[in-house]
């Protein structure tokens, strides 16, 4: 691994992973963490999830030659300026973020010149915070680096491995076409979650208790991903809107053919929708993507 000193920028659920898995799998790396909360840092420091926690952003990247920001994609410009005039001109900037032309943009302004080459580990849990991390988390997960038009290639190559040193699975994608699958893959999803959770809230009472009483696994699935940190997605849907309206335009333009199905009684059209569905639920159990157990391997029944 030719990076000697990684800073990570943002000590949560992927902060506090990378940290944890670096030390697991990259010991002789040296590595300093910072989060901008007093309280982050505390608990940082008390589970190890580095070397050493400095006290500002500039004193954890200075001297690194990979700093890693993971913090909500709407406050990438604001921390990447907090240690713009300590970044060595050599080292390489990436991130965690979920959506990739705006975090180029916002990168590119905030540190001119740098060595800006992006990664988003499709990764994580509903859990945030300084205790949600661990070092397993990018094991047998796709990692997809996203480096804009002319970087550097030993440099994405150099970020390639130390991803696949992790554990991850990393593919090289384009940041435009990124933003378009994640919207489908993960942002719509998430989308839906927060709505039909909030309609279920918006029930009458004796109601919503009946819902929360009764839920089934498909309902709480959707509250286990609208339990995710509000602030990333917020920034997430303000960050990728364009991606994300398109493919809400999709769905929106299916679902009214579902709902016209329904109204007609039309089975034929539903079965084929249900049966294409079970089909790419298979493929993302073959692919290693997911449980094939019952109930998804679940201990809570």
């Amino acid at each position: 691994m030719s990076f000697q000193r990684v800073a990570i920028i943002g000590l949560g659920l992927l902060g506090g992973s990378i940290g944890l898995a670096v030390q697991a799998n990259l010991p002789e790396l040296q590595l300093i963490g910072y989060d901008a909360d007093p309280a982050v840092r505390k608990r940082a420091k008390e589970r190890g999830l580095a070397h050493e926690i400095a006290e500002t952003a500039a004193g954890a990247v200075q001297g690194a030659d990979l700093v890693i920001l993971c913090v909500p994609v709407g406050a990438m410009a604001t921390a990447a300026r907090e240690f713009a005039d300590v970044l060595s001109p050599d080292a390489v900037v990436s991130d965690v973020g979920s959506s990739k032309q705006t975090v180029i943009a916002d990168l590119r302004a905030a540190l001119p010149g740098a060595a800006i080459i992006p990664a988003h580990p499709v990764a994580g849990t509903e859990h945030s915070g300084p205790d949600a991390g661990f070092a397993t988390l990018f094991q047998h997960r796709w990692c997809i680096i996203t480096p804009p038009e002319g970087s550097d290639q030993a440099k994405v190559e150099q970020l390639d491995r130390f991803w696949a040193t992790l554990g991850a699975t990393v593919e090289v994608m384009d940041p435009q076409h990124h933003d378009q699958v994640l919207a489908v893959t993960s942002h719509i999803p998430h989308l839906i979650a927060y709505t039909i959770v909030g309609t279920a809230s918006d029930l009458e009472e004796v109601k919503r208790s009946e819902v929360m009483k009764y839920s089934a696994g498909g309902f709480r699935d959707f509250t286990r991903i609208a339990a995710s940190d509000p602030t990333m997605w917020r920034d997430v849907f303000l960050n990728n809107r364009e991606a994300v309206l398109e493919m809400l335009d999709l769905f929106l333009t299916d679902l009214a053919h579902m709902r016209e199905a329904i109204r007609a009684s039309d089975g034929e059209t539903l079965f084929d929708l249900f049966t294409k569905g079970r089909a790419i639920r298979r493929g993302i159990i073959e692919m290693g993507q997911d449980d094939a157990r019952p109930d998804f391997g679940r201990k809570d029944h």
